[in-house]
This record gives structure tokens, sequence and C-alpha cells, in this order.
């Protein structure tokens, strides 16, 4: 590869494993997302600010925001209504997502309590008593089963909720003077605009199918309105779905709990049979681990000439395999094509969401066998093996001897790995922390307080091809911690932090000195992973826990937010929500609001006002870094620290 082709292929991705199979992609002719992305130059200009709209069958319609074309869709519609209506979509999508997954497995601890599956169990019953406290659910005298039907059944009444109570998860989770912010809003928001509009969350599904309804054509045309909704709705997801699904996650698989673990391409081993497990439903992944780690599966792989069967894992249920299970992590969510490049996957297992139908047609170039499970993500030329809770040991052994019969096939003189890996401490949940700090907040606000560290970032997002892979994950987060703030997430972005070695203890040398001198005190980095996409909530739940500890609304906080690299839904949905809690969350890439001035005024400007939290861009990671510790600063001030 001449040196030109080489300095390009390293302006996609700032992991030098990345790059490495980026070169083995070059050599076979294999196309990548970064490939596809070129071929789609030049993008649509209206869709990239919002102003495109194909609702009814009359479009589809775009407006020109310079004024050159037309200012109205056919049937009168403006430029704010149609990027209001599209957000608001994008809001629901994301938000459904999130919320069906803890859905299922609210149904999962139902079926588990009452008999009716054996292949699960409860793991942890300190947190399942844990919950049902903090849901007023009675515990004394009562078995872990009891107290169990209970839980699920108050999560799975959030779902489909009809009065306009609010939801009890984020009515009991959420900390008071959120709650009483938002209960109050709804009536200053009568008083000043003469229409109803509301913030809590009265039912998860209900809030979705509000904002379908609303941008149905001929229906909500008030860019406030809509705006309100895709924040009533995203809240719905992270004080309902997404803390459902994290909190009975750890009740059924167990509490993740602070461990070494490692990170990149090099996890794969040339000589076992490797089972890539990708998606964000752990349900699924941990009987996948579970299954290949039992003696007559080592015996199948030894029968096979493998070594061992060896479980790694892909962007969010890899994080979730990370936490419990002690499972290596192959990559984020632009690593899942590379990991089948190097020719040692023996199959690539998938659940939902983030998956490329890209891998089917990629997969069959290799021996590697291309597996879907889930009835919501059917991939044409994958091998579907339908997952079902209820046969679930089955199943998932099904899956784990379908890779070692693949494993003879391999071409082992196309085997390719990357030898980079880099040490991640993870398990960083709120039960961790707080047994860190004694069992109690008041270290970490005492840290604050007295300067030692200035504030907390929270990060998160995908990979995106619009910029360069993990570069502004890795340069945000050091930015962060050279200034004294500690820095927490979930995700992908995790993922991009463990692989630059961000989360070993050797990290802190890259610290500032109140930070360096925190993380030497307690033993840790100063990058703390707490978990996949959906434990997005376990920050909110720490940023909710200081702000009740304290007396204060979490927007009094120096807490700040970042979606670097953001790619899908869900990112609308988890940033919205954060911003909808009372803190200020940057973006980049651009979203499609631009196009709608007043739209693009509400999230930047009037959010701020009304909810304490809103939206900001900035491209470069030290400006953005600036903007957040400007903010972190801010809110010391007013808090007299």
């Amino acid at each position: 590869m001449d040196e030109g082709r080489c300095r390009e292929l390293k302006t996609r991705s700032a992991d030098p494993a990345a790059v490495e199979m980026l070169g083995v992609a070059d050599r076979e002719g294999f196309a990548t997302i970064w490939d596809r992305y070129e071929k789609q130059q030049p993008q649509c200009s209206y869709g990239q600010l919002g102003t495109c709209c194909r609702i009814c069958s009359m479009g589809p319609c775009r407006i020109d925001p310079f004024g050159e074309g037309p200012d109205r869709g056919v049937c009168g519609a403006t430029a704010d209504t149609m990027v209001a209506r599209n957000l608001a979509r994008m809001a629901a999508v994301g938000s459904s997502s999130h919320s069906d997954h803890g859905r299922k497995v609210a149904l999962l601890l139902k079926a588990v309590a009452s008999g009716r599956n054996r292949d699960y169990r409860i793991t942890d019953e300190d947190k399942l008593r844990a919950v049902a406290g903090r849901l007023a659910i009675p515990t004394e005298g009562r078995t872990a089963d009891e107290i169990a039907v209970d839980v699920a059944d108050a999560a799975i009444g959030c779902f489909g909720k009809q009065d306009e109570e609010p939801l009890v998860f984020a009515e009991k989770y959420m900390p008071k003077k959120r709650f009483e912010l938002l209960k109050g809003l709804e009536e200053k928001l009568f008083e000043a605009t003469g229409a109803k509009m509301g913030f809590l969350p009265r039912g998860i599904d209900r809030e979705a199918v509000d904002i379908l309804h609303r941008t149905h054509f001929g229906c909500d045309h008030d860019p406030l309105s809509l705006v309100a909704q895709s924040v009533r709705c995203s809240l719905s997801d992270g004080w309902g779905g997404s803390l459902i699904a994290t909190e009975i996650q750890d009740i059924l698989l167990g509490t993740p709990k602070i461990r070494e673990v490692k990170a990149n391409l090099g996890v794969l081993e040339e000589e076992s049979v490797n089972v890539v497990v990708h998606g964000h439903e752990p349900v699924l992944s941990a009987k996948v681990v579970e299954m290949a780690r039992l003696p007559e599966m080592q015996r199948a792989a030894e029968a096979a000439g493998a070594r061992r069967v060896n479980v790694v894992g892909m962007c969010c249920t890899g994080n979730e395999v990370l936490l419990r299970q002690g499972v290596g992590m192959a990559g984020n969510e632009a690593h899942s094509e590379l990991a089948v490049m190097t020719g040692a996957v023996d199959a690539m297992v998938v659940d939902v969401q983030c998956i490329y139908p890209a891998l089917a047609d990629l997969c069959s170039c290799y021996h590697t066998r291309f597996i879907t499970t889930s009835e919501q993500a059917k991939i044409p030329g994958a091998l579907h093996i339908q997952f079902d809770e209820h046969n679930a040991d089955a199943i998932a052994m099904r899956i784990v001897r379908t890779a070692i019969e693949a494993f003879p096939n391999r071409n082992k003189a196309r085997v390719f790995i990357p030898r980079h890996t880099a040490t991640a401490m993870v398990g960083f949940t709120v039960e961790e922390i707080l047994k860190a700090l004694g069992g109690t907040p008041q270290p970490l606000i005492d840290l604050i307080v007295n300067g030692t560290i200035k504030g907390v970032a929270g990060i998160v997002g995908c990979n995106n091809v619009k910029v360069q892979q993990d570069r502004f994950h890795r340069g945000l987060t050091e930015e962060l911690i050279r200034r004294d703030i500690l820095v927490i997430g979930t995700g992908c972005w995790a993922v991009a932090a463990a692989k630059a070695g961000l989360m070993d203890q050797s990290a802190r040398e890259k610290a500032g000195p109140g930070l360096q001198a925190v993380c030497g005190q307690l033993g840790i980095p100063p990058v703390l992973h707490m978990g996949s996409c959906v434990d997005c909530s376990r920050m909110l739940n720490l940023a909710g826990g200081i702000a009740d500890h304290l007396g204060v609304d979490i927007s009094a906080l120096p807490l700040v937010g970042s979606a670097p690299e953001w790619t899908t839904e869900k990112a609308v949905a988890i940033g919205t929500y954060f911003v909808g809690s009372g803190i200020p969350v940057h973006l980049w890439p651009l979203p499609p609001i631009l196009g709608g001035p007043e739209v693009t005024k509400i999230l930047t400007q009037d959010a701020r006002d009304v909810l304490g939290g809103w939206f900001f861009v900035e491209e470069d990671p030290a400006a953005t870094a600036d903007q957040m510790e400007k903010i972190i600063m801010e809110r010391r001030a007013a808090l007299g620290i």
C-alpha cells in the first residue's frame, strides 16, 4: 500500500487496530462503512438541516433555508414544523428501542418469579430488595419470588398505563426537586400558551404513540408543543424504559462489580473458536457466554481442533457481558466489519440495534456464520436462530455448536488479528461507586466542593463515519481529565476509552493533579465505565442521588454531558432526557435541526431557562472541553464553591 493511501486510512480511525484492518479491506477489495459513506457524497443538505418532509404522499417536500426556494410544504408546514416533527419522530423511535428492551426483561422477571422460566434466576436479591424499596413495595417477611412478582408488575404497568399520573419509576427514582419542577411546568405552560403540554411521562408506550399521532398529517404544527412532547417521550425512556432494563437486568443477571478486562481486536484468539456477540440485549449474550464455558463445549471445541471457545463482545451487548462475565471487548460499532475481516471469527451472533446489514454479505466471503436471533432484526443472508427466553439454554448451546462446526472451515492463510489490546477497569455501577466512597456520595461531594475535582462529565455515543473513529471520544476525554473533571460514561464511547487505555489505572498520569490524587487514593482510573447505552440510567441515578443528598435540583450540580460521534435515534432520546433532567449536553455531528431557527432556539437557549439543561454543538474536542469546563465552573459559582 502506498504512503498516500495509508495516510488516508488513518483519517478514518484513531484506533491502530482498525487502521490495520482497513488495510486488509483495501487489499481484499471489501467495502466498509467508510467506503459506503464516501459513495453517498454529496449527501442531501435539506435532510442534514431537517427541512424535508415525506409524512404524506403529496411530498416529499423540502424548504430552502436560504429563501431561494419554497418556504412552506404543500400543506403549509413551515421549516420549524418539519424540523420539530422529524426530531420528535427520532425521539419516539429512540425511546421505543430502549423501552422495548426494558419490557422484555420485565416480562422475563415475571416469568422467573412465577416459576414459568427455569433457565434464568434471581441472581442479585439485594438489588431486588433495593428496587422494591424505591418503589415502596413491601419486602419484610416475603420471599424473593413474591417481591419480584410485584416489582415486575410495577415495571410492566409502566408501559401500557392509560391515566394521567406519572410513571411510578419516574416518581420514585427522579430526584424530588426535578420531579416538582417538571410537574409545575405543565401549569406554567398552560398559563403562557393556553395549550396543554407536559413533561412528566404518563405511560412509556403512550408517549411514543402520542408523537406518532401528533406528527401525522394535519395534526400538531407548533414547534414548542412538538419539542415538549419529544422531551416527555425521552424522559419516559431515561426514567422509565432504560431504567427498568438496567435495574431488572441487574436483578436477573447480577449487578456488575469492578473488574479488569482486555479491549480491542487482539482479544480474538488464532487457535480458538471465536464467537462475537453483538447488539444490545444481554439476556441472550449472557447465555451464550455461559454455555460456551461448559466442559462439554470445551470438549467439542478440542475435537474440532481448537484450543477453546472464546466469546468476545462488540458494541453494547459486549459491554454487558464485559461487565458481568469478564468477557473481552473486540470493539465498538465501527469494528463489527473489521472483526470479520480478521478471518478468525467463526460466528457473529447478533440481537438488535446497531447491526449493519452489510455483515451478511461480508461473512459470506469468509467461513463466518452470521447468526440473527431476534424477530425484530431479521437480515437477508443470515442464519436465523430464533431466541426464546423460555428455551434459552438449548438455543444458546445450538449457537455455540454452530460456531464450533464452522471452525474447521477457517482459512488459516487469511487470518490476521491485530495485536492491539488495552487493559480496562470496568463495572462502575452506582452501587460500586458508592461502595468505593464508603456507602454515601458525600466524599465525592466533598472532593467537588474543595475543588480537588471540578465536576463530572458524562459521555455517551456511537461511532459515526463523519468523524474519525474514536478521535473525538479520546480527545475530549483526555482534555477533561487533564482539567480535573471526572469522566463517566457508557456505550461505544466506553469501548473507545477502554481501547485507548483510558480506563487503566496508569491513565491517571494524564489527569490533572487533583483527579490524579483521587485516583491514586481510591485505586481507580480517571475514566469510569458505567455500562451499555441503556445503562445511561445509572448516570441519572448517580446525579439524582447527589441532588437529593444535597436537597437541590440536578440542574444546580456541576455536571455536563456529551454525545460525540452520535449516530442513532437512541442518541437523540438519550441526549434529550439528559437535557430534560437538567444537564447541558454537547452534540457532534450537527443534529438535523439547524434548518428550523425556532426549534434551534428552543433547544439551545429557551430550554436552559425552562429545564436547566440545553444542547450545544461543537466540532473540536478541545473547544468542547472549554465549553464544558465553563459550564461546570458557572455551576460551581452558583453553588458558592
